[in-house]
């Protein structure tokens, strides 16, 4: 592992016990029918999964993960953060849930784990940790089923793109779109999300275009099946965003269109 790599792994286990209590693990170990804002925002798009084998890639701490396995599907979460995988575990075990945990590095997770699934999960704010998307792409489709889906729900990479701390609400793109080989590092005493204070401050992203991601899946014979872009952030990327009527966040009106903050992807591996 890199030293990149490793940055981010000490980085995410720190953020752990501040996020415990930012996603209210509790109300998913008190209320049995609780489930993530994340997952159920895409609910009509997921279909049924009653009976299906579900591996969600970059779980943190499960709490998509045990919405999916409410949902019905029988649930693997993967994470390179001993942590947080010892946080999911511990939640799924309080709530009485069955789900399977391993700790990897998700370029690593195919000699971690081998075998295949009829869903490949990821959820919001996720790629941007990966510093090769054409790589993720193949860990994907090490583990997506022939006949199987992928289903992504993730921050647009032309929002992440845009200087988030401007305050004269101009939609300004300072940051790559693009993969670039040299990441965007950080250097932060707190996370997006709880109020701990981190002790491995640096974490490292590289964005990546949409026709990167695209190009990476359909070269490995994926078929995009859903594809839409999206106006609301489930948090304020932005200080001067506005509540949007589901609870999440949004631009102005006056901005509203300009910009896309997030995407749904549902890709079919065709059957061989």
């Amino acid at each position: 592992m890199n030293h990149h790599r490793e940055d981010n792994r000490a980085n995410w286990d720190g953020r752990v016990d501040g996020h415990i209590d930012g996603y209210r693990v509790d109300r998913y170990i008190d209320d049995p029918n609780h489930m993530s804002d994340v997952v159920m925002f895409d609910i009509d798009r997921l279909d049924d999964l009653a009976g299906t084998t579900a591996l969600h890639l970059q779980c943190h701490i499960g709490t998509d993960t045990i919405t999916l396995a409410r949902l019905g599907a029988e649930v693997t979460g993967i994470d390179f953060a001993p942590k947080a995988i010892a946080a999911a575990q511990d939640m799924f075990a309080k709530a009485g849930n069955a789900g399977r945990f391993i700790v990897s590095e998700l370029y690593d997770a195919p000699q971690a784990l081998d075998e295949q699934f009829d869903m490949v999960y990821t959820g919001v704010g996720a790629l941007i940790w990966l510093s090769d998307i054409d790589g993720w792409a193949g860990v994907v489709d090490h583990f997506v089923k022939p006949g199987g889906r992928l289903f992504i729900t993730e921050g647009h990479p032309a929002a992440w793109a845009l200087d988030q701390d401007r305050e004269d609400r101009l939609l300004v793109m300072d940051f790559p779109y693009f993969e670039t080989v040299e990441p965007q590092t950080w250097n932060e005493a707190t996370s997006y999300l709880g109020d701990a204070t981190l002790t491995a401050t640096t974490s490292h992203e590289w964005n990546h275009g949409l026709g990167e991601i695209f190009t990476a899946l359909l070269n490995r014979g994926f078929v995009i099946k859903t594809f839409v872009e999206h106006r609301v952030l489930p948090w304020k990327m932005h200080s001067w965003m506005e509540e949007a009527p589901e609870g999440w966040f949004q631009f102005p009106e006056s901005v509203r269109d300009k910009v896309p903050l997030m995407y749904t992807l549902v890709a079919e591996k065709l059957s061989s």
